[in-house]
């Protein structure tokens, strides 16, 4: 299988290279720092699995990343590697597309099993993540009417909502998504609607409180 590495440190993606390669059925075809330059990989090479990082500051997060490649080259299974071990992270990760989420700490035999299992067309969620999962599958079925209203988001308010939050103009999230200024003025508008929020500072508030500015 061709595997492609985002990660934001050199030595992160050197180590996954050396374990991935080592191994009979895998090869790793591209290295990436960040969500743009993962993207940039996926669609020269095709990769049939990208791991991941989900924060990789300065450049665009692995959650947007997720969202942009799953939309474009669906064939390519995505494995989120973190620190983060919040139901937060998961749940948006796997809403964007990922088949699969697993704590950068792992041991590599669970990395490869991991790979594996995406690879075969399943899901791997690391086992310390899916009690969350679970457990929010039951609340929400047992008691929809208090969904929390982020889940009416699209993937691109989703996209839209941290940059809003870390100060960037309209202009400026427009050239980061590549999509017109009225675009971004019409999700801005949406986002504050579904999530009930009046002013940016409210937004800002709600950014911190959900961890998205970590994105």
């Amino acid at each position: 299988m061709k595997i492609v590495i985002a990660d934001d440190h050199a030595i992160v993606r050197s180590g996954f290279s050396m374990i991935l390669n080592f191994q009979d059925d895998m090869e790793v075809i591209g290295l990436a720092a960040d969500g743009i330059e993962a993207y940039q990989m996926v669609a020269k090479h095709q990769p049939d699995v990208l791991l991941l990082d989900l924060s990789m500051p300065p450049g665009e997060s692995g959650l947007i990343a997720t969202g942009k490649i799953k939309e474009d080259f669906p064939e390519t299974k995505i494995l989120i590697l973190t620190m983060h071990d919040d139901e937060e992270y998961l749940f948006h990760v796997l809403k964007n597309g990922a088949s699969g989420y697993m704590l950068k700490n792992a041991p590599d035999e669970e990395l490869l099993s991991a790979i594996r299992t995406i690879y075969n067309g399943g899901t791997y969620i690391h086992p310390k993540m899916a009690t969350s999962l679970v457990r929010e599958f039951f609340n929400k079925h047992s008691n929809s009417s208090q969904n929390d209203p982020f889940e009416l988001l699209s993937k691109r308010e989703i996209e839209v909502l941290p940059l809003i939050a870390k100060g960037y103009g309209n202009k400026e999230i427009a050239q980061k998504l590549y999509i017109s200024v009225k675009t971004v003025e019409a999700h801005k508008a949406k986002i504050m609607e579904k999530l009930q929020l009046k002013s940016r500072p409210e937004l800002v508030e709600y950014a911190l409180k959900k961890k998205l500015l970590n994105f």
